[in-house]
């Protein structure tokens, strides 16, 4: 719906990856003022360039609190603060079994996949908080949080820690008026997966662009009843 975000400003993380372009593509479309993080400073500008809209780009370590708390600042002063964070940032690896101990891959994965879950989300709340009017907090999850699988471990392990993380952050802001919820999308379908799976029925998979409403969702008034939800977004995969 256009202009439903007219005034708002958005924190979109990981905006320059597959994800991370639909959601801010949504949010943009949607009236939003942009505050887009990601590694790449180039591809950052380029996403910007390409939407139009008013925006803040920054290079940011998401599980360093103080470049985070930085960052935050910095929107404030640019915007006024922070309405909505989208955090779509997030990693994938697997092959090794439980019996193999490869402490390195867990910690890859509670690296990329927990603590800027953590960090950021625990920031930006303290930021609504501080800021006392409310927010949405809407985080991507996965599907891999609801059950353990043979050579996922680690995999599985952080992303139902960042769920957890969820949760807990929303029992903890929910009568502040804070919502803070997640989509747990299944396969996505992006470059990487259809390279990855190339025999795979994709038309099965879930787009970019429909786990991209459906954050809009959750970050619109329609979610105002939910708290702590992790929102299935499976297609038919």
């Amino acid at each position: 719906m256009s202009g439903e975000f007219k005034g708002k400003t958005v924190l979109v993380t990981g905006a320059a990856g597959n994800l991370g372009q639909a959601v801010s593509r949504r949010f943009a479309d949607g009236g939003a003022q942009l505050v887009l993080v990601d590694r790449s400073a180039e591809r950052l500008a380029e996403l910007a360039k390409a939407l139009g809209v008013k925006s803040l780009q920054a290079n940011v370590d998401l599980s360093d609190a103080d470049a985070v708390d930085k960052l935050i600042a910095e929107a404030e002063a640019k915007f006024g603060g922070i309405d909505v964070l989208a955090h779509t940032v997030g990693g994938y690896d697997s092959g090794k079994t439980v019996a193999d101990a490869d402490r390195e891959i867990m910690e890859k994965m509670f690296a990329l996949n927990v603590w800027p879950v953590y960090i950021t989300g625990g920031a930006v709340a303290k930021h609504m908080l501080k800021r006392g009017q409310g927010g949405k907090i809407v985080f991507v999850l996965a599907r891999a949080s609801l059950k353990g699988s043979a050579k996922h471990s680690a995999y599985t392990a952080s992303k139902a820690a960042a769920q957890r993380i969820m949760e807990s952050l929303s029992m903890e802001v929910r009568d502040k008026g804070i919502h803070v919820n997640g989509v747990m999308p299944s396969t996505i379908d992006t470059p990487p997966n259809r390279k990855s799976m190339p025999d795979a029925d994709v038309s099965k998979w879930v787009t970019p662009e429909q786990v991209a409403d459906t954050i809009a969702f959750l970050a619109s008034d329609a979610a105002s009843a939910l708290h702590g939800v992790s929102l299935e977004v499976y297609n038919r995969a």
